[in-house]
């Protein structure tokens, strides 16, 4: 008896802590607040628009201007933002009047109003753009590579995707050219590679601009298994990190691969192959998300419902829209409705909220 009420005592110090650490933020009618994992109001809807929790804090608009919340939903930081970025690694870009700069969970100016357009803090960097042109500062506000480029995206593996008299190159964090600029688009670094476009078509770079696949492709997905979605003509198929294709092009369309199966289009149904090319599932859908904690959404008809990994029917066809598992949980609108099911497609939270996003973890103010 005594190991019967402690374990329904941990049970419910579990389902306690998840629900207070997860939050989703939802409409109601024409305002946004935040449920937590029971589908109680944790943030009354109040607020024009709301973000994802980031570092404990949440950026919420009132009144035309934005602020940031706690979990609890009192303010911060109040409103007095034109508009704001998410809080990374402690700071959070915000616009004043016509010009952006960076805050602290605070609220206190780390760095002035004075840039043109700012992105995150990503390793103790952040880009930033001044007279038309995009440079990197630190953290103090303290100019590290001058602006100097047409476009920047935000260093990964020690380089920086920027753009030069329309071509892009990679910079290393002290604005060298680390590979010089040559290409029509450009992606970042992932796993010591880098998708790139040139002559109108995709090939993959290693960090030291050698091509570890030639440019070949109309479009290629990241890499995911070991392998990357390509299209050729008008067919799709699976090469490795070599450029070798597992699975020669013959699809209609095709997803990046996800608990080890890829959806693919053969005429104008879906279904899944798995590493080998070979058919996990059959074609049969008419449209399909990637498989997430086992299981898939797929459309039969109008409605969506979930399969497993063998493609069966776990959750059957019933809903207008649908959303993938995370944490055990799915949203799907019935009715005009967003609620939440879990893995047996039961209601843990019922269709009511006419918007609404995934539960994300608050994190640590």
């Amino acid at each position: 008896m005594k190991k019967i009420t402690f374990l329904i005592l941990v049970i419910f110090l579990i389902n306690t802590v998840f629900a207070q650490d997860y939050l989703a933020r939802v409409r109601k009618d024409k305002q946004w607040g935040c449920i937590n994992t029971n589908g109680e109001w944790v943030i009354n809807p109040q607020f024009e628009h709301i973000h994802d929790f980031s570092e404990g804090l949440a950026a919420v608009q009132k009144g035309g201007e934005w602020g940031f919340v706690n979990a609890t939903g009192s303010f911060v930081i109040n409103p007095q933002f034109e508009n704001v970025k998410d809080f990374h690694n402690g700071f959070a870009a915000v616009k004043k009047g016509k010009e952006w700069g960076f805050i602290n969970k605070k609220g206190a100016w780390v760095i002035n109003p004075q840039f043109e357009k700012a992105k995150d803090f990503i390793d103790g960097l952040a880009p930033v753009r001044s007279i038309g042109e995009w440079g990197f500062v630190n953290t103090s506000g303290s100019y590290v590579i001058n602006p100097q480029f047409n476009k920047v995206m935000n260093f990964t593996e020690g380089l920086a995707c920027a753009l030069k008299d329309r071509q892009w190159g990679f910079i290393d964090k002290k604005g060298n050219w680390a590979i010089n600029p040559q290409f029509e688009d450009a992606k970042s670094f992932e796993f010591g590679i880098a998708r790139v476009r040139k002559g109108g078509e995709w090939g993959v770079i290693n960090s030291k601009g050698s091509y570890v696949i030639n440019p070949q492709f109309i479009k290629i997905f990241e890499f995911s298994n070991g392998l990357a979605a390509v299209r050729v003509g008008k067919e799709w198929g699976f090469v490795n990190k070599e450029g070798k294709y597992i699975v020669n092009p013959q699809f209609q369309n095709a997803h990046p691969f996800e608990d080890g199966l890829a959806a693919v289009k053969k005429g104008k149904e879906w279904g899944f192959i798995n590493s080998k090319g070979s058919y996990y599932i059959n074609t049969q859908f008419i449209d399909t998300k990637d498989f997430h904690e086992g299981l898939a959404a797929v459309r039969k008809g109008k409605e969506w419902g979930y399969i497993n990994g063998k493609g069966t029917w776990v959750v059957n066809p019933q809903f207008e829209k649908v959303r993938s598992f995370k944490n055990g949980r799915a949203m799907v609108k019935k009715g005009g409705r967003w609620g939440w099911i879990n893995e047996s497609g039961t209601y843990v939270i019922n269709p009511q909220f006419a918007n609404g996003f995934q539960f994300v973890k608050v994190g640590v103010l």
